[in-house]
């Protein structure tokens, strides 16, 4: 660990902090449907919509119709991107002739674009045209993104209305998110990346040949209008296999700085947003300080192991100038144009948000390192989180604290104003535990059928881990890999897409039942009795709960099998 690193650290918190107020005045402006300094151009559009599409924009919905909006739109996403990588060999803007998606595949991309996770059980510039990554993939990224920041509002709704039945209009949210928020960003970024490098064209691949006189094909195309929704609806879908860590996707420092700072922007602000609308921006800054304390500490964890270098190479003629440790500590599997911070910090960062866009291969992380990836996904990728998904699932969280607070106390537990009853508590209880349900219930049967070891390039518990990171991805709708695993077969793209409908709307559904249940309450006065929650002892409660709960995740998978070995660095064999 260097002052280096230190300050590359400090200076990317520092920027993301300094974009969450402005970022969150504008974004709740935007979803009270106020008017911003982008209406003049956009409100005629955003009209335009609303007539061609017959959306009554003042006509609100309760959470049932809120939801089944969301699932009628996600169930067409689904289909028209299944049915457009079937078909991609006989449409257009397809230079290179790419056959058509093998179904299993097929199955396996929709739902992960559909679910803004963006798994990639396949290689994208040798298998998807020019027309499935725009039209299908890139669009997906936008309106998966912009279906989670519509959730979150929804719920923050529930928390800042008081006797109504209604929690705003699926359709008008989802339309202000694009046309408000990312599609403005992603048009001025992507103009970033253009001038920085990152390739935005038509043409078919190129052929090279090298200085020793070997042919190399270049593959390009509309990669810079992929890239920059990627980070910044926390997608994660790279126009490359090698994502974040290609050349043509994240040229240099700064492209890699930038980001880093889109990957966690919205779900910051959000944060923010959240404190806006209840009327207590205090609030917000508590649930951002509960998501700040447990991304420096899992970023950290992972610098400082990582900076030492690999134990096992000791004993090796590696690096020798520099003693028994390699200098720079264990580059092994990272991005070495960025070093040993940036690539920590890119690794947590991506784990923390729902954005598989790594530019380290976790499988090449030092086993307590790797650790930490895995443990932010297992908590439901609260910290920050995928646009959306971070602060509602936050908040469901929280809903569990202040009832714990309320038995602590003695008093019905309350949050802003509203009772946290049965039903609130059974509801994100429900949620919550759909997680670790889903995770070690894939992750079992992928260690005991043949056709989940197959696929696994390891034995023992390096081996496990490959198996159980793939389901806690899938299911924390995140898309990073452990790497090591050959995913793209008919078991693990079936089981894997399914990991991701459960990890999405099993988790949704409740959340909606929550927000409405809380939008028909009324708010009651804070007493004697009444636990704080803008306060430090909130947070601490707050994290304290998090990590209990996640618990219920990681603890059973020890079970699964001896992944502690793999964690002390010693061999085993599981299987």
């Amino acid at each position: 660990m260097t002052a280096n690193g230190f300050i590359q650290i400090a200076l990317y918190c520092v920027v993301v902090m300094l974009l969450v107020k402005p970022l969150g005045y504008y974004m709740t402006r935007v979803f009270n449907g106020e008017r911003t300094f982008l209406s003049i151009l956009l409100r005629p559009i955003e009209r335009g919509l609303y007539f061609i599409s017959g959306v009554r924009e003042k006509e609100e919905q309760s959470w049932r119709g809120y939801g089944l909006a969301m699932l009628a739109f996600s169930l067409a996403g689904f289909l028209a991107l299944y049915a457009l990588q079937r078909l991609q060999a006989v449409l257009p803007f397809n230079p290179q002739q790419l056959d058509a998606v093998a179904p299993d595949l097929a199955f396996n991309t929709s739902v992960s674009f559909v679910t803004n996770t963006n798994w990639q059980s396949y290689v994208p510039e040798t298998t998807m045209s020019y027309l499935t990554q725009m039209a299908g993939l890139t669009m997906h990224n936008f309106v998966s993104a912009a279906t989670g920041i519509a959730l979150a509002i929804a719920l923050v709704r529930g928390f800042a209305r008081r006797s109504v039945q209604t929690i705003g209009n699926f359709w008008v949210d989802m339309t202000r998110a694009v046309l408000y928020v990312l599609l403005p960003a992603s048009i001025v970024v992507g103009l970033f990346l253009v001038w920085q490098g990152v390739p935005q064209n038509l043409n078919a691949y190129v052929e090279a040949t090298t200085l020793e006189g070997a042919k190399q094909v270049i593959a390009q195309g509309p990669v810079a209008s992929q890239e920059v929704i990627k980070e910044l609806g926390t997608n994660g879908g790279g126009f490359f296999n090698a994502n974040s860590a290609h050349p043509y996707e994240n040229p240099n420092a700064l492209t890699n700085f930038v980001q880093m700072v889109l990957i966690f922007s919205i779900g910051a602000a959000l944060t923010n947003v959240f404190g806006r609308m209840v009327g207590k921006e205090r609030q917000g800054w508590a649930i951002f300080a509960v998501m700040g304390i447990l991304f420096l500490a899992g970023a950290f964890f992972v610098y400082g192991t990582e900076s030492k270098g690999n134990p096992d190479f000791a004993s090796l003629p590696i690096d020798a100038a520099a003693g028994p440790l390699q200098a720079g500590g264990n580059m092994e599997g990272k991005e070495v144009r960025f070093g040993i911070a940036n690539s920590s910090l890119f690794t947590t960062v991506t784990t923390d948000a729902s954005c598989g866009a790594v530019n380290t291969m976790h499988d090449s992380l030092l086993p307590l390192a790797g650790m930490i990836p895995m443990v932010n996904i297992m908590l439901g990728e609260i910290i920050f989180g995928g646009v959306g998904s971070g602060l509602y699932g936050m908040l469901l969280f929280a809903i569990v604290a202040v009832f714990v607070a309320g038995l602590m106390v003695g008093r019905t537990p309350e949050y802003l104003g509203k009772k946290i009853e049965a039903k609130e508590v059974k509801m994100a209880m429900l949620a919550i535990l759909i997680l670790p349900l889903s995770i070690l219930g894939f992750t079992a049967l992928a260690v005991v059928l043949p056709a989940g070891l197959s696929s696994l390039a390891n034995a023992g518990p390096h081996g496990f881990s490959e198996a159980l990171y793939a389901y806690t991805s899938a299911t924390g709708n995140n898309g990073s890999a452990f790497a090591g695993i050959s995913a793209n077969t008919p078991f693990y793209n079936t089981t894997l897409g399914l990991a991701m409908w459960i990890g999405r709307f099993l988790f949704i559904v409740p959340m909606l039942a929550i927000a409405g249940s809380l939008a028909s309450k009324k708010l009651v006065p804070a007493s004697a009795g009444t636990f704080p929650t803008d306060g430090g002892l909130f947070v601490g409660l707050l994290i304290g709960v998090i990590l209990i709960i996640g618990g219920l995740t990681f603890f059973p998978a020890l079970a699964l099998g001896p992944i502690e070995e793999h964690l002390a660095l010693r061999a085993g064999d599981l299987f």
